[in-house]
């Protein structure tokens, strides 16, 4: 691609990711602080992806989501997951109609543009998996007919990582997919003083939609004519390559942590995510720094730890800093 074709993508993802700031300027009226969790809610939303955020109770994860669906004009429905819920409370089911006397689809709240999957720690793996197909798939089947789920499609699922009674944990093949799995910390002082004001006058700006879904669709398009370079996809395979064979990047050291090296599913998600977050940045190209942004949110799901990882208190976050520190940088 000649600087001439690049210039004339920038300017044209210059005017097009204009949205982008709304959202976060919409965002900020409610969540204070939390950058990183906003941007990736938006490479989520930008790059089809589903979004796993964890977090202590009581760090703005619902809020951020329903806040999002609020500024886009969407459908929008909340899921609570608990130890007695049936994949039918997820998907729907057929009900008996006895003034048609036939059976009838009752379509459940995974049929909304934004689901919130609340605590999906807390439901057993039948639940768990009836809402995976919906995610992988895009579809749900009840009964003998499949239905179609509306467009943009997006699963955000939160977890609590300190409580473990009375969870399912999600095995590693289902964590896979995800596209971002985002670890939100505690606000800076700062932030929470913020916090603590607003919540003592007790105003909660409101939220109206700022862009339709039709938008998201066609904003999603432009990502995907971001510029990616030869150089950057040998990066983010090296990086990939990096988790599986450590030894061939001079890792030898972290060998014995890595039970599993990340799926190609990851250098997929990679590359989208850094497509996705050079167009939050409002550039027509992906540089090193995009992955190396992403590298975190998208790796550390996927790196399976072995015993003596655990044993020296080693975490997957560890690990891809490592990585991402050692493999050479085009």
């Amino acid at each position: 691609m000649d600087s001439f074709d690049i210039r004339a993508l920038n300017e044209q993802i210059e005017r097009q990711s204009a949205f982008v700031t709304n959202l976060q300027t919409g965002m900020a009226q409610v969540i204070v602080g939390q950058k990183h969790l906003v941007e990736s809610l938006l490479i989520g939303l930008l790059s089809d992806g589903h979004v796993l955020l964890e977090g202590v109770p009581g760090l703005a994860k619902t809020q951020a989501i329903k806040t999002l669906a609020s500024l886009v004009d969407a459908q929008f429905s909340r899921i609570q997951f608990t130890p007695d819920l049936l994949p039918a409370d997820v998907i729907g089911t057929m009900i008996y109609s006895q003034k048609e006397e036939t059976f009838q689809v009752e379509k459940g709240p995974v049929f909304a543009n934004f689901v919130l999957a609340d605590e999906i720690n807390r439901a057993p793996a039948k639940v768990q998996s009836a809402l995976l197909e919906a995610m992988q798939e895009r579809q749900v089947t009840i009964g003998k007919q499949t239905f179609m789920l509306p467009k943009p499609f997006l699963v955000l699922a939160t977890q609590n990582p300190i409580e473990q009674e009375g969870t399912y944990p999600l095995p590693e093949a289902q964590v896979d997919r995800f596209m971002l799995k985002v670890v939100i910390d505690y606000p800076k002082l700062e932030e929470e003083k913020l916090i603590v004001r607003q919540n003592i006058k007790g105003e909660m700006p409101e939220i109206r939609p700022l862009m339709s879904t039709n938008e998201i669709m066609e904003a999603r398009a432009v990502v995907r004519q971001v510029y990616l370079d030869e150089k950057i996809e040998q990066y983010i395979a090296d990086i990939v390559f990096a988790t599986r064979y450590p030894e061939k990047y001079n890792l030898g050291d972290i060998k014995d942590y890595i039970e599993f090296g990340a799926s190609p599913r990851a250098s997929i998600n990679l590359a989208l995510a850094s497509r996705a977050y050079a167009f939050i940045k409002r550039r027509g190209y992906v540089i090193p720094e995009d992955v190396r942004a992403v590298a975190h949110d998208v790796l550390r799901h996927r790196v399976g730890l072995s015993y003596e990882a655990e044993a020296n208190n080693v975490t997957s976050d560890e690990i891809v800093s490592k990585i991402v520190n050692k493999v050479e940088v085009p």
